[in-house]
């Protein structure tokens, strides 16, 4: 990938030494420049705790969501909260120079850093107030929250769920990187160490670690240990450790790597599919009281996907062996097409032995009496986790076809695990594009000139339609089996998972901060290329 960068760089050198390319309104560049800052010092001095933050706030700042309602005292890990945040403020640095960035970025380091555990990894929040004030947000917002289960009990431990650990590490890479700060390393080593500590031998991760069992609800077991595909858990690893081996340079980390992707081919059942967990003996198991032990045609697409990767990775065949049976699988589980809807081509759940569809369906009003359960009825589902899934089996078809041709010379060509020279100017650790998050599009003025103008004269981009949730106000008392909340994301007054607010509220919007701070800078980066494109040479 290296040498590929270093070619497409290249050639767009030689590319902008001749032609021009179009100038951009400087006012408007600098009009972009003002707006972020602007934006940034309400986020970095008003709406920041500690230098972390969370998704939505009030703007009185009297409430505030992360996933789920977060007390004054936390700050939320996982997109678009904390990390997310460090990222965006590293790429407005490199955008425009600006310390006030790098500074925001510190903070945000900082505070990602209080809150690692001293195994090393991190969990979805982070309390200031500390395990006493934390154990009370489980035991009764988190306690409460009917469809997010993972926040029902207190563990103690570390997540990898939702890229939360591996993009907190990742972001501390950056950080190290950006200036080789060495005030950043021990943090990260701790990180990465946790990382090739969790590890399983057949290479393989947990969603939780270090390892606990203590969670069994409603009769089914703690899922937390099981070796985990969902939210690309193992992928999320074994890319973050690619990534050390890229910068870092160290052969500690090839091994690892080496596991984690070989565990793709050992887990792969004989008619082609995976589930999201497996067991510790390799069988296919169930997670969330709404996640049957079952195979998924989404998470099939994406681990296949993958092995074709692997393949550009190491050049070894085995990659690519069993991926047409990946393929004939999802073949054979598409829906029939009056079942398909929006695009949505398989089900989410497919019965192991049988492939009839399964659906997930709820009774009840709250958690405390309500419940999962699991049929072939394609009625009344779930609001909250979609019945069907869009897989685009063609796509994986064609990238077989075409990556399967090539030998395996051609193939790792761009390998990162590739033994060769590095070739490109300076050093890799000022090389690697570390932030997966950056967009890749050209703005356009219009856009530009409307997000200037929507920022209001606080610095703040305020956004309706919030993701909120009922306040905390006890347990359920309602046990009558109801079919009213079925396909609602929210139960009763006692739910207090998040819901859309449907009213003209307006709120503080971490995420919409984000998008609108990628888009100007983007715009800003490509002014100030154009500038240094277009300026009269001094020869």
């Amino acid at each position: 990938m290296r040498q590929f960068l270093i070619i497409v760089c290249l050639f767009l050198l030689t590319l902008t030494a001749t032609i021009q390319l179009p100038a951009q309104d400087n006012k408007l560049v600098t009009e972009a420049e003002h707006s972020m800052l602007k934006a940034t010092k309400f986020m970095v001095e008003k709406a920041a705790t500690n230098g972390g933050y969370v998704w939505y706030y009030m703007p009185d700042f009297s409430r505030k969501w992360g996933e789920m309602e977060a007390y004054p005292t936390m700050i939320w890990l996982q997109h678009p909260g904390t990390v997310s945040m460090g990222h965006l403020f590293l790429d407005a640095y490199r955008a425009t120079g600006n310390e006030y960035y790098y500074e925001a970025a510190v903070k945000a380091a900082k505070a990602i850093i209080w809150g690692q555990s001293h195994e090393g990894g991190w969990n979805y929040m982070i309390d200031f107030a500390g395990d006493r004030s934390l154990k009370q947000w489980y035991n009764t917002i988190g306690k409460n929250g009917w469809r997010l289960e993972e926040f029902q009990h207190y563990y103690g431990n570390c997540t990898f769920d939702d890229d939360i650990t591996s993009d907190a590490a990742r972001f501390l890479l950056r950080m190290y990187l950006e200036k080789m700060d060495p005030a950043f390393k021990p943090a990260l080593d701790k990180a990465i160490d946790f990382i090739l500590a969790s590890q399983y031998p057949i290479g393989g991760w947990p969603q939780r670690f270090p390892l606990k069992y203590d969670f069994n609800k409603q009769g089914h077991p703690d899922y937390t240990s099981y070796y985990t595909f969902n939210d690309d858990v193992i992928w999320e690893n074994v890319h973050f450790l690619i990534q050390c081996y890229q910068v870092l340079g160290e052969e500690r980390f090839l091994d690892p790597i080496r596991r984690g992707m070989n565990f793709y081919l050992t887990s792969q059942d004989a008619c082609g599919a995976w589930g999201y967990q497996m067991n510790l003996s390799l069988e296919t198991a169930g997670a969330r009281t709404y996640e049957p032990a079952a195979f998924m045609p989404a998470p099939t697409f994406t681990n296949a996907m993958l092995l074709l990767k692997f393949y550009e990775y190491t050049g070894d065949r085995k990659f690519l062996t069993h991926v047409p049976d990946a393929i004939n699988w999802l073949e054979a589980t598409k829906l029939p097409a009056n079942e398909m809807e929006g695009g949505r081509t398989h089900p989410t759940f497919v019965e192991m032995g049988t492939n009839k569809a399964l659906y997930v369906h709820r009774k009840g009003s709250n958690v405390k009496y309500g419940y999962y359960y699991t049929d072939y009825n394609k009625e009344h589902l779930l609001g909250h986790y979609n019945g069907r899934r869009h897989v685009p089996v063609e796509e994986l078809n064609e990238a077989y076809k075409r990556i399967s041709a090539l030998t395996p010379e051609e193939a790792t060509k761009d390998s990162p695990l590739k033994v060769a020279a590095f070739a490109g100017d300076s050093t890799p650790q000022k090389f690697y594009d570390l932030n997966r998050n950056t967009y890749r599009f050209s703005p356009k003025e219009a856009d530009v000139k409307e997000i200037i103008q929507s920022l209001d004269k606080e610095g703040r981009w305020l956004s309706k339609h919030a993701m909120i949730s009922h306040p905390f106000m006890g347990d359920g008392q309602k046990q009558e089996p109801t079919d009213e909340f079925a396909s609602t994301n929210v139960g009763d007054e006692t739910d207090t998972s998040p819901f859309r607010d449907p009213s003209d509220q307006e709120y503080i919007s971490t995420g919409d901060y984000i998008r609108n701070m990628n888009l100007l800078i983007n715009y800003v980066k490509e002014g100030k290329t154009s500038e240094r494109t277009n300026k009269p040479s001094m020869k």
